[in-house]
């Protein structure tokens, strides 16, 4: 692999490490929105980062069962499209963490913002 590949293959898709520690605020996040169901947060997911975030079903769900179990996110079956689906939404416990954690991410992005070379920074969208 070029330079040049390599470069465009980190802007067209995220690190999976980078990521791994921002899923759950992710897909907090999304759920935020309105209560979806698996597949739909997948393609929110996508949309909305452009295609860098492409979660697979086999990622996705173990996540979805962890928040669930930890009470920040409750699901329920419905079929009201007119096939059955689990949709997920979430609980006040989950709209707290979801604060938290973006916050966390805020202070983390600052940080590491700080720390890169003024050659690399870029500057910060107003808040």
């Amino acid at each position: 692999m070029t330079d040049k590949t390599s470069e465009k293959a980190s802007i067209d898709k995220f690190d999976s490490q980078l990521m791994r520690g921002s899923l759950d605020l992710m897909i907090l996040a999304v759920l935020d929105r309105d209560r979806q169901y698996g597949y739909s947060i997948l393609q929110e997911l996508r949309d909305a980062s452009a295609e860098k975030v492409d979660l697979k079903a086999g990622t996705l769900y173990p996540i979805l069962h962890r928040l669930e179990a930890e009470k920040l996110i409750r699901s329920k079956w419905d079929e009201s499209t007119g096939r059955k689906r689990k949709w997920y939404e979430l609980t006040k416990a989950g709209h707290k963490r979801l604060q938290q954690q973006a916050q966390t991410w805020h202070a983390y992005v600052n940080c590491i913002q700080s720390l890169l070379p003024p050659s690399l920074a870029q500057p910060l969208p107003a808040t």
